[in-house]
């Protein structure tokens, strides 16, 4: 319940329940509203500006006056219906700081939450029908600002799929990626999310004009607020910690920002691991069928080209038609009977996804999600959508809903990054904004993903294991199956069928799940070193990785995770010490009180499966 608080006082502020957040709203006698963050009486953000540019009316920047403030408290936990861990805790203290701007009489109130994991404040605009306030307002820009502290540093990241670095806040350049990773000069992290983004434009970090050395929100291009039925803007939150790790082990208060789920049934909704096809023909379709039964994954990727080039206008979703610059050189190909190959499939438990570039899905969508429905396709990956700009926010949300409607799955590859919409819309299976290997990227950027871009939610980060450009060692290759997450999990990427040698580490594969009933980091040094160990069931998987850095390094992996008293196998995946790039396999009787060691290369990994022993 909401309590009516008068106030007259110039500052207001939420704290977390046990008071290890603050998030705090000033408002001085011009009127300009400012907010600053606290996480364990240290700064996060210091007072930074609040408000917006507008083209219909005075900015509302400043001029503002208070109205009324209203606080609640939420206690609660909640169960996804997958994830990285199995209960979610959902406990905040929030503040709704209501202002009126003098001049234009705009309303606007400003949200505040203090969550134990971080901090979050958004702004709404509440329904107002009364006459001479306009029907929409259109923002040409967001003016949040980010002031950190003194030597603080950022991992900058630019286009989604870049390489990341680290670098002062004053250093970086306009269009900085969110999410944006920060490492204080107290040894302290906390990573810059934007959470709950749907129609509206994309925020991105650009240097403060207002501030030196501080940035602020850069929008993907001009908003329209509906003023007549009330908006809110997406979240601008801070997962806060004491430790790299921690950004990662507090992610889901992405998803907490995000309303709950709106599938009434989610009976057809399947994590999984997935293989590509990449023959367009009906054999190769089988063969991936059968090497999915044999290995343990649920689907089948038929990627582009199935139905003509992807960047022709011309190409038709509606049916096959390979496209001549990936076959035309294949002698005697044997074509892709594609309704034949979606039946060798469903008898067998496998789904089939279909790749369609957003070129025909923003032609066809209306026509092709049932169709594909009509043909029993599992899911959908959308490729190369329009991110960005509000209507494209809007275009590909929509598109999500619009295939949970016809019980499609979807993985949203190349631009898109999430923030929490498929706690909503869970048939959103995962997504790519992430430089995978389709750049062969370096294990030191492997190393720095899970303290950067995975804090805001799942990577299709397309694991593969046999293309010879891949620059990490093969156990590295495993252990990212854990290091990092994806619901759906595409393994094999650049890999065949027919190459698969029988080597037997790549058990590992087989037996890992892609999503979790408990998640815990650790050990975690950005672009050095990653541990994280994870549970399903009664099973747990760890993987550690290491960076480019020369010399190999020593790794522990304590194992005070597994329940006190009971004994485990530990099948052991690692570097090979007489040879880097192969793998070996090496078994433990161990229990809560042992320390697995290793000795790492450079760009190495060490992959453990921890089941408990029968005896």
């Amino acid at each position: 319940m909401f309590l009516i608080v008068p106030c007259t006082r110039a500052e207001w502020f939420a704290r977390s329940p046990a008071n290890e957040v603050t998030i705090t709203l000033s408002l001085p006698s011009d009127g300009t509203p400012y907010y600053s963050v606290s996480h364990r009486g240290e700064p996060v953000v210091l007072a930074s500006r609040l408000g917006f540019e507008s083209a219909t009316g005075p900015h509302l920047l400043n001029d503002f006056e208070f109205v009324a403030t209203r606080e609640s408290q939420h206690a609660g936990e909640w169960s996804p219906i997958y994830g990285e861990r199995q209960i979610i805790p959902d406990r905040y203290h929030e503040r709704r700081v209501e202002l009126r701007h003098r001049a234009s009489g705009q309303r606007l109130d400003l949200v505040l939450r203090a969550y134990p994991e971080g901090a979050a404040l958004r702004y709404e605009f509440p329904a107002n029908p009364q006459k001479g306030i306009a029907a929409v307002l259109a923002l040409t820009a967001e003016r949040t600002e980010f002031r950190f502290p003194a030597n603080t540093f950022g991992y900058e990241e630019h286009g989604t799929e870049g390489e990341y670095h680290r670098k002062p806040i004053a250093a970086i350049t306009r269009n900085c990626e969110r999410p944006l990773t920060v490492e204080f000069d107290d040894g302290r992290f906390a990573c810059l999310v934007e959470a709950h983004l749907d129609r509206y434009p994309r925020m991105l970090l650009s240097p403060s004009p207002f501030t030196p050395g501080a940035l602020i929100s850069a929008l993907s291009g001009p908003a329209t607020v509906p003023l007549h039925a009330g908006f809110a803007t997406p979240w601008r939150a801070f997962i806060v910690g004491d430790k790299a790790g921690d950004l990662l082990e507090r992610n889901h208060l992405v998803l907490n920002l995000n309303p709950p789920n709106a599938i009434a049934d989610t009976s057809w909704i399947k994590p999984g691991k997935a293989i590509r096809e990449v023959s367009l023909s009906t054999p190769g379709g089988k063969a991936c069928v059968d090497f999915a039964v044999a290995r343990g994954f649920r689907y089948v990727l038929y990627d582009a080209g199935w139905y003509g080039h992807e960047y022709d206008d011309a190409a038709d979703a509606r049916g096959v038609n390979l496209d001549p610059k990936r076959v035309g050189h294949i002698p005697n190909h044997p074509g892709l009977d594609l309704p034949a190959v979606i039946a060798y499939a469903r008898e067998r438990g496998i789904g089939i996804f279909l790749y369609v570039n957003r070129r025909a899905l923003e032609r066809q969508l209306d026509e092709l999600l049932p169709l594909y429905a009509s043909w029993g396709v599992a899911g959908v990956k959308y490729g190369f959508v329009n991110v960005g700009a509000q209507e494209w926010t809007t275009w590909v949300h929509d598109a999500v809903r619009l295939a949970a409607k016809h019980r499609l799955l979807v993985d949203i590859h190349d631009a898109y990054r999430p923030t929490g919409f498929s706690r909503t819309y869970p048939n959103l299976l995962t997504q790519e904004g992430v430089r995978g290997n389709e750049h062969m990227p370096t294990a030191t950027h492997n190393a720095t993903l899970p303290f950067t871009r995975l804090p805001a939610g799942a990577a299709d980060y397309t694991i593969c294991v046999y293309n010879p450009r891949i620059k990490p060692t093969r156990a590295h290759q495993l252990a990212l199956a854990v290091t990092g997450y994806s619901p759906l999990q595409l393994i094999y990427w650049y890999d065949k069928p027919e190459q698969f040698d029988g080597a037997p580490e790549l058990v590992f594969f087989d037996r890992v799940p892609t999503v979790w009933d408990d998640t815990r980091v650790i050990e975690g040094r950005i672009g050095e070193l990653v541990t994280i160990a994870r549970r399903s069931g009664d099973d747990w998987f760890a993987g550690t990785i290491t960076g480019d850095a020369a010399g190999g390094r020593n790794v522990n992996l304590p194992l005070t995770f597994l329940p006190s008293g009971r004994r485990y196998t530990a099948h052991i995946y690692e570097n090979d010490p007489m040879d880097a790039k192969a793998t070996r396999l090496r078994t433990e009787d161990v229990n809560a009180d042992t320390v697995i060691t290793g000795k790492l290369p450079p760009a190495g990994g060490q992959a453990v499966w921890l089941t408990p022993r029968s005896d």
